[in-house]
């Protein structure tokens, strides 16, 4: 598994960074095909920050926690990791079981999205009604059920896909205030 780090604010010690990777690894225990991994750290108000994003063969998983001390936020984030990684292997073993259809979990090029999730500071000066950042990502055609459980994993509160169901029409899933998930979807 490749491993990056990014550190704002932090002095990224060795006995840390074994720590992280060593931690990192066992991941593969849970699942093996996880191609990429990125740990942000840093510290603000007196907490620090971990950010974790992980590609497992296509699809990103992310957790985020802070903590006073450093390994404290890295491991309660690393835990919300292997929650979903374990959530998704289950997903895929009762999905083989069953004996339906096969599903493609390549959703984003991992590069392309670890750059967008780098937070972005708006400037003081730039118009409020200007469109201040433009996001690219190819759409596979999956169900409307897979796209819910993609919008899930990343922390989205919709997510747009092709429609596999409906001849690769665009549609968007969304998460609704009252419970549940909506379905927006074009009119012939």
């Amino acid at each position: 598994m490749d491993i990056r780090y990014v550190s704002r604010n932090v002095d990224l010690s060795d006995a840390v960074k074994d720590h992280m990777e060593k931690k990192l690894g066992k991941l593969e225990k849970f699942f093996e095909r996880i191609l990429s991994s990125q740990v942000e750290m840093s510290f603000s108000r007196g907490m620090f920050v971990v950010e974790i994003t992980s590609d497992v063969n296509g699809v990103v998983m992310r957790g985020e926690d802070h903590a006073n001390d450093l390994r404290k936020a890295f491991d309660r984030s690393l835990k919300n990791i292997e929650r979903q990684v374990k959530r998704h292997k289950e997903y895929l073993t009762d999905r083989a079981q069953m004996k339906t259809h096969d599903i493609s979990f390549e959703l984003f090029d991992a590069e392309e999205l670890m750059g967008e999730l780098q937070p972005s500071q708006p400037a003081e000066t730039e118009d409020i009604d200007a469109i201040v950042k433009i996001k690219r990502f190819p759409m596979r055609p999956m169900s409307a059920q897979e796209a819910t459980m993609q919008m899930d994993l990343l922390g989205h509160s919709f997510f747009v896909f092709r429609n596999a169901d409906e001849g690769d029409v665009v549609n968007v899933v969304y998460r609704r205030r009252s419970g549940g998930y909506g379905l927006i979807t074009p009119e012939s």
